[in-house]
This record gives C-alpha cells, structure tokens and sequence, in this order.
C-alpha cells in the first residue's frame, strides 16, 4: 500500500480580509488537501470586515463583524496563531520567525500584510488625542479620547476620512474633515457631485476645509492634542485628531529578505501573485501587481486571493487587473463613482442630471462608440451595479443614456438597457451576466440565494446585488416562471410567512431564526423585519442583546434623526388631551434644552433639536411628568387624532376624544410592517379626517362607523367603509382583528392601503375574516391583541430604569457647560431652528444638563384669536 504523502507547509501572513478570502479560496480547490496551512495574525482577533468596521460605534460587536465561521479553522485543519504577527523571513532556509519567537518551515509562503495608515509628517502627529483608523483597537482608543474631547479635526476627506468623520459625529463630537484636494473624495467622483456631497455632510454640522493641509498638532496644557494648525495658518480646536490620509503597503517583511519591492512600496508579484521567489506570494494591499498598481480597494484583493489559491493548487488563475468601482454610504449619504468618472479619454460626452432639492446627483460618461465609460452617482445609487456592468462590457448602449440617470417618473416607461452576457456584474468574483443567466436557465437556480451559491456572485462586497437580483427575475420571467417571493436572499419566505413561523415555534432570536429557516448572515431588510416581527410578539426590549443591532437607524437610539444630526422627542398625547401641568412641562424641557417647539398634524407637541446624549435626561423629565415615548421613530401606531366631539362640539354625536385616547392606550407600541395612522371623528362633519388614515372612525347616533386602507402621502388613498354602527366593545373587536391580521399577512413596508388593494378578496374577505371569522382565526388574533396590550412597557421609561440601556445614550463629549459649535442657530417666528449651511446664525450655550437660551431679536407675532374677535 502507498503510503499517503504528508501535506506541504503553508504559511499565510496576515488574517485581513484578503487573508480570510485566500484560505476560503485555497479550500475550495480540488487540491487543498495537499497544504496544512498555518495563519500568523498580528491582531488578537480572527479576520473581521473592515469595510463595516464604523458599525462598531452603533452597537455591532466584535463578533457580528467577523469573517471566519466558527467551525472554519478546525474543519479545514488550520492552524491559527492570533496575537503572533512574523518578524522575519529566512528565504534560504524557508522559514518564518514570529515575535513569540516561534520558527515556522514553509514550502509556500503567501504575505497578505494589507497596508499601514499613512501619517503625515507634521509635528505633534504623535501627541496623545491623535490616532488612526485602521481596526478595532484604534477605535476603541478614539471612543475613549471622545470623552474628554469637546473637537475633532479628521485630516483627510477621501473614503477612510469621511468614515472616520462619521464616527466621530456618532460620538457627539464637534467635527471638521481637513482635505488637501479641493474637493472630497477626489479620487472617486467629479466636481458636481463633491459639491453636492459636501453640501449634504455639511447639513450634519460636519465643518468641511477642502484645498488646504494640516502643518502642526499643537499641546495644550496637559501635554495632550489641542488645536490643529492649517496651512493657511488658520486653527482649529482639536482635542481628537484622526488620520485617514491615504495608506501604505505593509511591505517590510519583504524589504528585510531581499525581495524586490516598488520604488513607492509594495512587493512586486507576477499575474499570478507570485514574487521573485518562486516560493513566496503576496496579495492584497501589500503587493504592486504586474501592471505596476498597488490596489487599495477589497474587490481586487479577493480577486489576487483567488489567482493565488489556484496557482498553489496546481489551477491557472491569474490578476490581470480590476474594476476600481465603489459604491458606499457616507455619513448617511450614498456615494458611488465606477469605471473613469473623469471622463480622461478623448470624444468622452457627458449626460448629467442634478436635483439639488431632493440631493441627487448624476453623471454618465459616454464614449464615440455610444458605450459608457463610466459615471458618478451622489444621492441615488439603486441603479449603480447595472451601470458598472454597462460600463465594463464596453458595449453601445442600447437605450438612450439620458434614460439612465432621469428619475423613473420623466422616463415615460421605456424599455430597461439589456445586460450583455458579456458584462461583469461581480466584479469581485468576476461572474459575468451569462454566468448568472446559465445558472439560472440551465443549472435550475430559482432564486437570488442560489445563485449566489453557484457562482459566488455578491459575496463580496455586496455592490452588486440589486443587478444580480433584476437579472434572476428577468431570466426567470423569460423562462415562464414566478419571480421568487422571498423576503431577501437569506430568507425564502414572505414576511407573512416568516411571522407565522415565529408566532408558532415560538423562535425568539434572528440567530436562530436564521440557523432553522435561512441561510447567510442576514442583511438590511430581514434584520429590520425579524425585529419588527419580534417586538410586536413581545420580543423583549429593542435595545436588548441581539435586538439592539438588528434595529432601523431611528429605533437605535428611540429618536427620530433630523437633516442636521439631532433627533427629535415626541412624547405621546393620546387624543391630543393634555393637562395645564404637562404643558408647562414640554414648555420648560423646550426651554431648558433649547430646543425648537412644534404642533405636529397628529396632535403632537414636537420637540426638535436634541444631541443623543441629551434623550435620557430630556425623557427622564417627561417621564416624572407622566408622558410616555410616541413612537414618531417606529414602524408602530403614531397617532389617533381626534376632534373634540359632543363634549364641546354642537355638533358632536359621540364622545371621540375618549374613543381617541383609548384606542391610542390600547395600541401604543403595536410593531407593524409600516406606521400606523387613526382618527376618531365626533359627527359626521368629519374634523378628524379619519377616512384618510390606516383605520379611521366616524361617529353616527346608532355607534361608529369604521374605515380601513386610507393614507395620505404620495399616494393618497381614502379609507373603506368596513363596518357601520357598531358599539364601542364591538367596534374595539374588529379593530384588534384588523390590526393582528394586517400585521401578520403584510409584506415589508406595506402600508395598509397596499395591503387591502393587494389582498385576495379585498374589502369583502377582509370582512369575513374580521368580522364572520370565515378564516377561523379570530380567536388567536384577539389572544395576540391581548398578549400586546398585557405586555405593553413604555421603552423610554424601561431604558431610563436601566444603565446597561443607558449606555448607548453616554455623551462622548460637549459636557455640562460646553456649547456645541457645530450648531448654531437663528429666530424663526418667535422661536430658534438650527441654521441652513452659510446662513449666519448664533451660537447658544447648550449644556447637556441645563441649556439656557440668549436673547433673540423680536419677531412680530401673528394676533391671538381672541384679541381678532374683540
């Protein structure tokens, strides 16, 4: 019997991204068993995403950010030696020296080093308060120095500069991006569409300094960061500098043992990733590829992870290049440039659309031939993969590029452009528009999930989803077949579903949910839609454990965002009744934190203007005044407007001001798959609008009448008249019915007027089962009603009764006493809003605890109304 040889040593340095995508890669070859395979990783974690790695500040850990699966390295027989990075490399005798002083033979040795932050050489670069952006510890160290900052200056406005900028506007901190260029990310898109992204982060309180440099970090007292001096000799307050100018190939290692390297740094490798020496490899950032480029983006890195996990294997991959598209969100902004967005080459015409009230931003680049180029998207970014696949098929169009960038309402319905199969759709697996068309035609891939499965494409960076996904549907509606009606990829099942399986196994988590009835990670529309599903079942707290990151942006922080960074409290006014003490309460909250005051169009009191570290302390207030949270952040009931009927009303029939509040009591905190809208009108005459809500009621001298399916918005709709006359126990019963069934056959964000348009039957099954219980499901829809309102806690009274909840809320900086720079603010009708970009405004002294407005000049107020009447 032959004896089984013993496997070849394989040493990979550096668990990055890159890292983790070669031994993903080299596992999957048919000749992988011939490497066991040991990792050196400098980080005292495994391989996590770094191009999420701002999510850490909202909430995602450490864990939710990895990349390695938890049984990969034990499966695949690694060895993994976290905390060990190499020190050097003895290519005559093959062998690696880590600083724990191990000595590791190899027979391949593959260096996926990445890159180092690049920090300028400015005096007091290395003063405490100035860090990088680079991993999970350096944010840790920016998150604790934004304690005790009042300012941030970030020097560099590229992509790591304006993520950087993010995070420091998540921890409070007043922040200036400094960019040297004279626009931001200069690199990735045009002049228009950097005017019009600065223009948007401005709106956030960002400062923005565009074609000027930073020369020195200056001390202050206590020896730490203070102010950051310009090249134009101006400064700015800086107790928290971040540099995110650029970065560098980590090529050290290689220097040391002799292999060539650029003049401007990187390891030289071959098309198929491999150095001067035929036994060792690089990949990724740290390596100047054979076309003499050091790439910096994640996409090319897989694709020289691939090449050389083939190669090794005994396979022909090669790198003969890649697509530098990106396509990204920065500070709630969607940003994305592909193929030459400059439009350098000769006979280039441009077709460009801009709108700046709804801040969209279009620009495609045309060649002679009619194929595109290449193109810049600011503001809108749903079309980016299909526009990257035109661009790099290098195809004529075959639609009008106007076409391409006007909104969907001015295209008059014309036909889509039609992919070649030819165009790459993945850049990051290189999987072209045939690929996904075979699999799907001959390979029997019914759907997005699996089609991903079989050609990998977006696994990587995610980009090109939405063209994978019009392209699965458009093939499958050729073949005569239903486009898949799975919730997303991870998720085969309807949203209805889905909800029907946790209401009946009783599945508490995603994690699990996902382990019994999906597949992947999960992704921005089921996360939402699990924890929305999961609240209205009595799911525990949103800001618990897992729930937390599985939130919508507002319910993370239970506020609403505004267009400058600060958040909104509404305080819940059932029926829009409310007491001479609690008006005085809202009155000196608004007063005391100096915000901006307003009578919402569902009987609301709107307090706008709050910092995230000010919600506790504002809530605590409102909370010993006997208010409770209303909700205006949640896909749950908001309001139930109401007139002041027969009480005060010669007209009034019925009572709908008691109806109003309590019906609001009763359906308080009830998560749906959209928002929810009611009114409750006293006669016929109908001051509450009720038949333009999600359920509205009018009352008749026999009871109530009860309306469904209204909205207004876009697409106004008036409601269906449901049932007349009922009594008040009766007309509460087919309410709770309506409500439990909506929210449990709805799809994703379907309001219901969508809902009941959809809905087999309509208006007339929707009766049968409300009301003749034709479907015999009453009963468990009236347990499910019960359940919410026996379970019913306020969640800004559970967060402030709970300090592991109250983190989430803890000022980073501007403490008691320090005003906030970033906002400054004007009079407005007799009260302040925040200032617009380049309106001069007045800066007020906003302690967190105690905010004290200055005097405002007079405003002439309107008449009062009893004064008119006099």
């Amino acid at each position: 019997m032959t004896a089984t040889p013993a496997p070849r040593e394989l040493v990979l340095v550096g668990h990055g991204m890159v890292g983790q995508r070669f031994l993903e890669a080299l596992v999957a070859q048919p000749g992988a068993a011939a490497w066991h395979v040991t990792v050196l990783a400098e980080e005292p974690r495994p391989a996590y995403d770094r191009v999420h790695l701002s999510s850490w500040f909202t909430g995602t850990t450490a864990e939710e950010l990895s990349l390695v699966p938890p049984d990969f390295v034990e499966r695949h027989g690694i060895t993994l030696h976290l905390g060990d990075p190499a020190t050097a490399i003895d290519r005559a005798a093959r062998t690696v020296t880590t600083a724990s002083g191990r000595r590791l033979p190899y027979d391949a040795l593959v260096l996926a080093t990445g890159s180092a932050p690049f920090v300028p050489p400015v005096p007091g670069k290395d003063l405490p308060g100035c860090h990088v952006y680079r991993t999970i510890e350096d944010l840790q160290a920016i998150r604790a120095d934004a304690e005790r900052a009042d300012a941030g200056v970030v020097v560099g406005g590229g992509l790591l500069g304006l993520e950087a900028a993010g995070a420091l506007v998540a921890l409070g901190v007043e922040t200036h991006v400094v960019e040297f260029a004279p626009r931001l990310m200069a690199l990735q898109i045009d002049d228009g569409g950097g005017q019009l992204l600065r223009e948007k982060i401005e709106e956030l309180g960002v400062v923005v300094h565009t074609g000027v440099g930073t020369s020195a970090v200056r001390a202050g007292e206590d020896g730490r960061a203070a102010r950051a001096v310009l090249s134009d000799d101006s400064e700015l307050p800086a107790g928290l500098v971040v540099f995110a100018a650029g970065v560098r190939p980590r090529d050290q290692l290689a220097r040391a043992c002799g292999l060539p390297v650029g003049e401007r740094g990187g390891v030289v490798v071959d098309e198929a990733c491999r150095t001067e020496d035929p036994h060792v490899w690089a990949i990724g950032e740290c390596a100047r590829t054979a076309d003499g480029r050091v790439y910096g983006l994640v996409a090319p890195g897989y694709a020289m992870a691939e090449a050389a996990a083939s190669r090794l294997c005994g396979g022909e991959g090669a790198f003969t290049g890649a697509d530098l598209s990106t396509k990204l969100k920065l500070l709630g902004v969607d940003v994305a440039g592909f193929g030459d967005p400059h439009g350098t080459a000769d006979g280039v015409r441009e077709v460009t659309f801009s709108d700046s009230r709804s801040g969209v931003y279009k620009k495609l680049l045309v060649g002679p031939d009619g194929a595109l180029t290449g193109g810049v998207l600011v503001g809108d970014t749903e079309e980016y993969g299909t526009l990257r696949a035109l661009t790099l098929a290098a195809t004529p169009l075959t639609v009008p590029p106007a076409s391409l960038v006007l909104p969907a309402s001015a295209r008059g319905g014309g036909p889509a452009p039609e992919l070649p199969d030819a165009a790459v759709v993945c850049s990051c697996h290189h999987v072209s528009a045939g690929a996904i068309r075979t699999a799907v035609r001959e390979q029997g891939c019914a759907d997005v999930a699996a089609v991903k499965k079989c050609t990998k494409a977006g696994t990587g960076c995610g980009s090109c989803t939405g063209a994978l996904t019009t392209l699965v549907r458009g093939e499958l509606a050729a073949g005569g077949e239903p486009a898949p009606s799975g919730l997303c990829e991870h998720f085969p099942q309807t949203r209805a579903e889905l909800y029907e399986i946790i209401r009946v196994t009783g599945t508490a988590s995603f994690a699990a949910l996902l382990a019994a009835h999906g597949s992947g990670e999960g992704c921005e529309i089921c996360k939402p839609v699990v924890a929305s599903i999961l609240a209205s079942l009595d799911g525990g707290h949103l800001l618990d454990g897992e729930q937390a990151a599985l939130q919508d942006t507002n319910d993370h922080h239970l506020a609403n965002i505004q267009r400058n960074g600060s958040y909104s409290v509404v305080p819940r006014v059932p029926g829009g009744e409310i007491t001479p003490a609690q008006l005085i309460v809202l009155g000196e909250v608004a007063r005391d934190f100096g915000l901006y005051t307003k009578i919402t169009g569902g009987q609301r009191i709107d307090l706008l203007g709050a910092r995230v570290d000010q919600l506790p302390a504002v809530w605590q207030r409102l909370v010993d005044a006997g208010f409770e949270s209303g909700h205006a952040y949640g896909k749950a009931l908001r309001t139930v407007k109401s007139c002041v009927g027969e009480t005060w009303c010669r007209y009034g029939v019925q009572d709908s001001t008691a109806l109003a509040i309590a019906l609001e009591l009763r359906y308080r905190g009830l998560r749906a798959p959209h928002k929810l809208k009611s009114a409750v009108s006293g006669c016929a005459r109908e001051c509450a609008e009720a038949r333009g809500k999600d359920f509205g009621i009018i009352a008749t001298s026999n009871g109530w009448n009860l309306y469904v399916g209204g909205n207004g918005g876009t697409t106004p709709r008036h409601a269906d008249l449901l049932a007349t006359d009922l009594d008040t126990t009766a007309l509460i019963r087919v309410i709770d019915r309506f409500l439990m069934f909506y929210i449990r056959t709805a799809d994703r964000l379907e309001r219901t007027s969508a809902w009941l348009e959809r809905l087999e039957g309509g208006l007339d099954h929707l009766r049968a089962v409300v009301m003749d219980d034709s479907l015999g499901i009453a009963a468990d829809l009236d347990a499910l009603m019960e359940r919410h309102v026996a379970h019913h806690t306020d969640e800004w009274a559970a967060v402030l009764a709970d300090p592991e909840r109250l983190r989430r809320f803890a000022s980073f900086a501007n403490a008691p006493g320090t005003p906030d720079p970033t906002v400054t603010f004007v009079p407005e009708r007799g009260q302040i809003r925040p200032a617009r970009p380049g309106e001069p405004g007045t800066l007020l002294d906003t302690p967190a605890t105690s905010r004290v407005l200055i005097p405002l000049p007079a405003v002439p107020a309107a008449p009062r109304a009893q004064e008119a009447h006099r």
